[in-house]
């Protein structure tokens, strides 16, 4: 029996290709948001023990030979949906569908833990303005910016991170100009710790948690179909915004650390606060705030791109409901109704706790990881007979292997969380399926 293969209808528009290298760079690194260092800030320089800046290392050994991955499936299969799209081809739709349920548990999450900080720290600013009015505000003007278009997203993501860039070069220098006051400074300390936790697995620990920060060189995989050729652009963008992020992550919190060396917060979930009063006194932190809320709705604006082309994939399959999921608006070129979808879903930021939306974020991005650096062996080693073994085989095994090594370093409460996602998501495909005696539907689409 074979695979059902939908075709878009043609009352349906298309996405529209209309980006280039910078653009989906900058996509990128607006998503991933180069001041979310500071989200997690306390929380993992408590957990590590003074040692942030190991963990970012860490974490972006790992993210560079996944970035790699995902950087040559994008070449090979050049399509809106990214892990959906790639483990579907190459494994199977099931395994892909799984997949790509997975990638959703983050993706459908990062835009309402972004919805959720702006709520917190604007109400921080203005008490008298409850943190529900900010967070329904801020849905509302990133909803129909991702409606008007993708264009308009990739405009906006200029200006935000032209904005973060003048702060973080504020930042460093008014932090070296503290130190230089101080006297004795161990420029060692980030690396050594301050002795409150030993030994290697809390800087694990950590660095599991800070995978948060790298969602994004992955979204850019998910513009493949609105990105000018592709097959060149797409893996030139998601290897440029892991690096470039990755080692922005390592230099801010090793500035962090050596202009605040201490892991005592006046309240851990905003321990970036006490490094901004330190480094600049009041005005330096005014203008983090200022620059932090700017990079959240620049997240939520791109995570919210992302997630809707996503379910734009799945509906297009026909996996989720087609006439929803599936519809490209005619007028602007855009996933209209797995947009509003997605808003909807994010109203849920007004109630829910932040600790919770933080710490089951990571577990769907690893899942996704994991599986994307897995499909580059099948695909090239297996399916294509390419037995280039050190690119095809080594490199994506590396990748596979400290991806894994973070996930199982998660807490019991998020790895809970993600496998009950994870059976709603068997449970849904034994529903469409009918109970798994039809094929998965899928979309053959040549490139």
């Amino acid at each position: 029996m074979s695979a059902v293969t939908p075709s878009v209808t043609a009352e349906e528009g298309h996405l529209k290709r209309a980006l280039g290298v910078p653009a989906l760079v900058l996509f990128g690194m607006v998503y991933m948001v180069p001041l979310t260092v500071f989200t997690t800030y306390g929380i993992v320089t408590q957990l590590t023990g003074g040692r942030l800046s190991v963990a970012y290392l860490v974490t972006l050994a790992a993210m560079v030979f996944t970035a790699r991955s995902y950087a040559r499936m994008s070449a090979a299969i050049p399509v809106a949906g990214s892990t959906y799209a790639y483990t579907q081809r190459t494994f199977g739709a099931p395994v892909g569908f799984l997949a790509g349920w997975s990638l959703l548990l983050d993706y459908l999450f990062l835009p309402m833990l972004n919805y959720l900080l702006i709520g917190v720290y604007m109400n921080a600013a203005i008490p008298a303005v409850p943190n529900w009015v900010w967070i329904l505000g801020s849905i509302v003007v990133v909803t129909v910016l991702n409606i008007v278009g993708i264009v308009s997203v990739a405009r906006a993501n200029f200006l935000l991170l032209a904005l973060q860039g003048i702060f973080i070069v504020v930042f460093v220098v008014m932090a070296f100009l503290t130190i230089t006051k101080v006297g004795t400074v161990d420029f060692m300390a980030p690396f050594t710790g301050d002795g409150s936790v030993e030994g290697a697995n809390p800087i694990f620990a950590g660095a599991a948690i800070l995978c948060l920060s790298f969602l994004g060189f992955d979204a850019v995989s998910t513009l493949s179909e609105e990105a000018k050729d592709p097959t060149r652009t797409v893996p030139r963008a998601i290897m440029i915004a892991t690096v470039v992020c990755g080692l922005i992550f390592f230099g801010l919190s090793y500035v962090s650390q050596l202009v605040f060396p201490s892991n005592q917060f006046a309240d851990v979930d905003s321990g970036s606060l006490d490094v901004m009063t330190a480094a600049g006194g009041q005005f330096l932190n005014t203008f983090f705030t200022a620059a932090y809320i700017v990079g959240c709705i620049g997240s939520a604006l791109t995570s919210q791109a992302s997630v809707a082309r996503i379910l734009y994939a799945m509906g297009r399959d026909g996996i989720m409901p087609r006439k929803v999921f599936g519809h490209v608006s005619l007028r602007f070129a855009t996933p209209t109704f797995a947009i509003l979808v997605v808003s909807v879903i994010s109203l849920v930021a007004i109630w829910i706790d932040l600790g919770f939306l933080a710490s089951i974020v990571s577990f769907g991005a690893l899942i996704a990881f994991s599986a994307v650096n897995l499909t580059v062996i099948k695909h090239y080693f297996v399916d294509a007979g390419d037995k280039n073994v050190f690119n095809n085989v080594v490199l994506p095994g590396i990748g596979f292997l400290l991806t894994a090594w973070l996930w199982t370093s998660l807490s019991w409460l998020t790895l809970e969380v993600g496998f009950i996602w994870l059976a709603i998501g068997v449970i849904w495909l034994a529903v469409v399926t009918r109970g798994f005696q039809r094929p998965t539907p899928v979309l053959a689409i040549e490139e």
